[in-house]
């Protein structure tokens, strides 16, 4: 038993590859070779949900703040009439919880994707 494991593992017999294997691989290099690019991300037409997606946070921040002050006095007149608009919608709108959503789900999600992308 010894001898024929021995003789095995000595034997220096060349690996050749199974007949049609290496124009398997080659086909599948070419197909690879003459696939188009991927389609690059639409930032143009994503940009004008991003900004209105902003004017929405940084609304939603000013009325957590006011709804947070002491006096909970209505929104300071310096503010341009749309913001106190939007202000007010947001109060009507119980938007603080909104945001407090958003905002914990953003870090939950980035929080995954920095644990996922460190090396280990």
């Amino acid at each position: 038993m010894r001898d024929e494991l021995d003789h095995t593992l000595s034997a220096t017999d060349e690996i050749v590859p199974s007949s049609g294997f290496v124009d398997a691989v080659m086909d599948a290099v070419r197909h690879e070779a003459a696939a188009p690019p991927p389609i690059p991300f639409p930032w143009k037409r994503a940009l004008p949900g991003l900004v209105v997606a902003a004017v929405a946070l940084i609304a939603l921040v000013i009325a957590a703040v006011e709804s947070f002050s002491p006096a909970a006095a209505p929104v300071k007149p310096a503010l341009p009439h749309f913001w106190v608009t939007i202000v007010g919608a947001a109060r009507l709108l119980d938007a603080e919880w909104i945001a407090l959503a958003l905002l914990l789900s953003f870090v939950s999600i980035r929080l995954t994707m920095y644990f996922a992308q460190r090396e280990l």
